[in-house]
């Protein structure tokens, strides 16, 4: 592994010794306003978050866990960083900078600090999705802190999110979050809940294309999509109606023994019929599943959905249209599952109002990371820094972090 040379290029040293790059993280870090009383304050805010993302690269997840990797790594942090001070914080401080960093602000610095590892690809897929921060959630509270994200699943980059006030003011959201990105040459995908009309138009206008589904949400849209792809039953003496369906047959075996097969059709014949902005073509997938144990197959299931696009066949084939929505499912797999279960993002329990949101966006930055890193094992990259601290510090530090 190579990473920049700290003699070289790490040019400035902050009030607390820390020698840093010019457009280190850490100095991203510094930028951002620290509402605490300045008597009495041992550790400034960007050395805590400082300490947080090297800490979260390493493996430790809750603040209690954060404060003790720091306590039991004292001697070396001191070292790597030229700190003044021996004594590491207490828990307690961690939890209080993560309630009062502003999460715009935050949000913020970590998405351009993101957009300096990415590199653009056109025609890149950008998914969209929401997810609910369970361990932000009071008893009494039917749920918690909610966020929606948007993420490169070619990358692993989350490149924006915001919070919602629930999840069904994702649809109010969504329009919010696309602002905040560059969808010139991005096809934007996402759940049917955000298949609208005014979204469509904005990506569009925004420079992007959209690949959405529809469902009973859009009654009109789905039962048109429905009837055209029905199957073909032709009355005795008349022949089968003309149609431009072109179709593309996806196989392959997951985890589990599970095999999948994606089928594709897609149509151009309701683009004048139907009332929808920049409509190119429409598709039908139908998604076939088997469960294999012992060579036998166990269990089968099929699933149907129905979609639009604003790609024309020109750009987009129903080999492609296949490729796009199989991405999409990256925010899931690679993403929202990371966060819960490599992270315990849920199990983690952040109360404080504005804490949740902040845990999430140092998430969103870790996990940037470490794809940027080459890995496509988030636990098998925490182990890796766990047991090279000194790596971790440098990602955070470094003018151009890189493996």
């Amino acid at each position: 592994m190579e990473y920049t040379n700290t003699e070289e290029t790490w040019q400035e040293i902050s009030t607390e010794g820390i020698e840093f790059g010019p457009g280190s993280l850490y100095e991203k870090f510094t930028i951002i306003y620290d509402p605490r009383n300045p008597q009495g304050k041992r550790y400034s805010l960007a050395m805590i978050l400082t300490l947080t993302v090297s800490a979260k690269l390493c493996g430790a997840d809750t603040p209690v866990a954060i404060a003790d990797w720091a306590k039991n790594r004292a001697s070396e942090i001191v070292k790597e960083l030229h700190l003044i001070y021996l004594r590491m914080p207490h828990h307690s401080t961690y939890r209080r900078v993560l309630e009062i960093v502003d999460n715009a602000e935050l949000e913020e610095i970590c998405r351009e600090f993101l957009k300096g590892l990415k590199k653009d690809k056109p025609g890149e897929v950008v998914a969209i999705d929401g997810k609910a921060i369970r361990g932000t959630r009071e008893r009494e509270e039917q749920r918690g802190e909610h966020m929606l994200a948007a993420y490169l699943p070619e990358q692993e980059l989350v490149i924006a999110q915001v919070p919602v006030e629930n999840k069904e003011n994702e649809i109010v959201g969504a329009p919010k979050l696309l602002e905040a990105i560059d969808l010139e040459g991005k096809v934007l995908t996402a759940d049917a809940m955000h298949t609208q009309k005014e979204l469509s138009r904005q990506v569009v206008e925004q420079g992007g294309d959209y690949l959405f589904p529809a469902k009973e949400n859009q009654k009109h849209l789905f039962e048109a999509i429905e009837r055209l792809f029905a199957p073909d039953q032709p009355k005795p003496g008349f022949g089968k109606i003309q149609n431009d369906f072109e179709t593309d047959v996806w196989e392959g075996k997951q985890k589990h023994g599970r095999i999948e097969k994606r089928i594709l059709t897609s149509s151009c014949m309701l683009n004048d019929y139907l009332d929808w902005p920049y409509l190119e073509q429409v598709y039908k997938l139908e998604r076939q599943f088997s469960w294999i144990y012992k060579g036998k197959i166990t269990k089968t299931s099929d699933e149907i959905e129905y979609g639009i696009t604003s790609l024309t066949r020109a750009k987009a084939s129903s080999r492609r249209l296949n490729q796009i929505r199989r991405m999409h499912w990256g925010v899931e797999t690679k993403l929202h599952y990371r966060r819960d279960v490599t992270f315990h993002e849920d199990a983690t329990r952040m109360t404080r109002p504005g804490a949740g949101r902040n845990l999430s966006v140092i998430h969103n930055l870790v996990l940037g990371i470490i794809s940027h890193c080459g890995y496509r094992n988030a636990a098998e990259a925490r182990r890796f820094f766990s047991a090279n601290a000194k790596q971790a510090f440098q990602m955070t530090l470094s003018t151009c972090p890189r493996l």
